[in-house]
């Protein structure tokens, strides 16, 4: 999707896909007794790997040629889905939709797939509240490595909220600290046979991300508690520094919408000559919300490192989504920086 650069090509083998199919076929779902809801693009790895999946089990699959909330909540309606798939940011927009789904029959929704982007507590409650009789979970993969890498504990322990759950058995999995040292928090390299050989036409790329053992450099910072269950922490290309501090913008993103009063937002870096980068928010308010552009200020010198702080927040009805329905950080880079000129 280029969401962290130019776009790139990402060939992906038959076999790779089939050993991803054969994997989520193993657990005890009944497939075919389901009707899933995907309205992502079938580049995307979440619904390609779903359409794949839907096909060979022989489940009813609903797909929405672009996303809306309204079009999204209606379909769940009109075609009975039992299955919806999605990112974050999608389901935090059908949350918002209160009038509408409080007129919608949801009843048959019985799972929830939130995927490709961090899960904040608060979106998590937002959701549950929404689908009160849904199991929701939460996974993660890559374009170029697929969906399968975390699942159930093996020593049968509950995964904990907001985890990805546990490594899966048949991946190679480990965190890296800037030296290439193992850790417990740092960034995730991963291997298995759905791994791409390489970016098309692009070997010096393809030589960044591929270590000299064969396993993927995904950039996402995880952490790993005592346990063996692992969390988000960030993109490591997202992150910037300010004030000589790591900033990751999904944690400044995470405390701001534990505010009560806000329901959405985006952190971006932009350029200052003392600081190096400076964190920049753009916040989606509650309908009755008055909170200020100094209240949040206050409230994440407050709750969080001051360095991380937003030191501009600026206020939108809505957050503009890239092809992916992921946010458009390029864009309210941009927009940031231009509002900061004037």
């Amino acid at each position: 999707s280029g969401s962290t650069g130019k776009p790139k090509g990402v060939p992906l083998t038959h076999r790779g896909h089939l050993w991803v199919i054969e994997k989520r076929l193993q657990s005890n779902v009944d497939y075919a007794a389901e009707r899933l809801l995907v309205a992502a693009p079938l580049y995307h790895m979440n619904a390609l790997a779903i359409a794949k999946m839907a096909a060979v089990a022989g489940a009813p699959i609903v797909l929405l040629p672009r996303f809306s909330a309204r079009a999204y909540i209606e379909a769940i309606e009109r075609h009975r889905c039992t299955w919806l798939t999605s990112v974050p940011t999608m389901l935090a927009l059908v949350t918002q939709e209160k009038d509408l789904l409080a007129r919608t029959d949801l009843s048959s929704v019985t799972s929830v797939r939130m995927g490709s982007a961090p899960v904040t507590a608060k979106l998590l409650e937002q959701v549950r509240a929404t689908f009160p009789t849904a199991k929701i979970q939460m996974g993660y993969g890559t374009t170029e490595a697929g969906p399968v890498v975390f699942g159930p504990h093996p020593d049968g322990l509950p995964t904990p909220l907001m985890s990805l759950g546990a490594r899966h058995p048949d991946v190679d999995l480990r965190l890296v600290d800037a030296d290439g040292n193992d850790t417990d928090e740092g960034v995730l390299q991963m291997g298995c046979p759905a791994v791409t050989p390489g970016y098309h036409g692009l070997p010096e790329k393809t030589a960044s991300v591929m270590t000299a053992d064969g396993l993927y450099h995904t950039s996402d910072v995880m952490r790993r508690d005592e346990n063996g269950f692992y969390y988000f922490v960030g993109r490591d290309d997202d992150m910037f520094v300010t004030n000589g501090e790591n900033v990751f913008p999904e944690q400044v993103e995470r405390l701001l919408e534990s505010h009560p009063q806000v329901v959405q937002s985006c952190v971006v870096p932009v350029a200052d000559e003392v600081r190096g980068q400076m964190p920049v928010a753009f916040v989606v308010r509650t309908p009755q919300g008055d909170v200020s552009e100094d209240d949040l200020k206050h409230f994440t010198i407050e709750h969080g490192p001051a360095y991380q702080h937003p030191r501009r927040v600026f206020f939108a009805d809505t957050l503009p989504l890239a092809s992916t329905n992921k946010l458009d950080r390029k864009r309210l880079g941009a927009e940031a920086l231009e509002r900061m000129d004037h």
